[in-house]
């Protein structure tokens, strides 16, 4: 695996990004239905803004009019994989193809680790955007 160089000029190289808050927003939406619905559940349910020819949507296509409906859509995602799961046990498990089996407990480790690595995300962008630090 190939170490980044952290001490020379690659550490100082910046992103040319469509990174954005209104993108991982609608990244973590399509992510808990994927989780929650498709993988856990079994259930296909189409990504909300990830489309087979455009696998960075998400991030891409982020019109500022669209995030006050973005953010229901999240509020609205968030309810609906609370209630997918409300009556499964922890230990309930299901055959993922890139991992194997996994259990309810592995989604929510998963997710706990994905919504942070976003969190970190975000925070950067917020102060970037407010000046703020903390």
């Amino acid at each position: 695996m190939h170490r980044p160089d952290r001490r020379g000029a690659g550490a100082a190289l910046r992103s040319p990004s469509t990174l954005s808050l209104l993108g991982l927003l609608r990244h973590v939406t399509d992510v808990e239905r994927e989780w929650f619905h498709t993988r856990f559940r079994g259930t296909p349910v189409p990504f909300l803004y990830r489309r087979a020819d455009a696998k960075d949507a998400a991030f891409d296509e982020v019109d500022p009019a669209e995030a006050e409906a973005d953010y229901e859509r999240l509020l609205k995602e968030w309810q609906s994989s609370r209630v997918s799961v409300a009556t499964a046990a922890l230990d309930d498990a299901f055959e993922d193809e890139l991992r194997g089996p996994m259990s309810l407990r592995a989604v929510y480790l998963h997710l706990i680790q994905e919504y942070a690595r976003h969190n970190g995300h975000a925070d950067i962008l917020r102060q970037r955007i407010d000046g703020e630090i903390g």
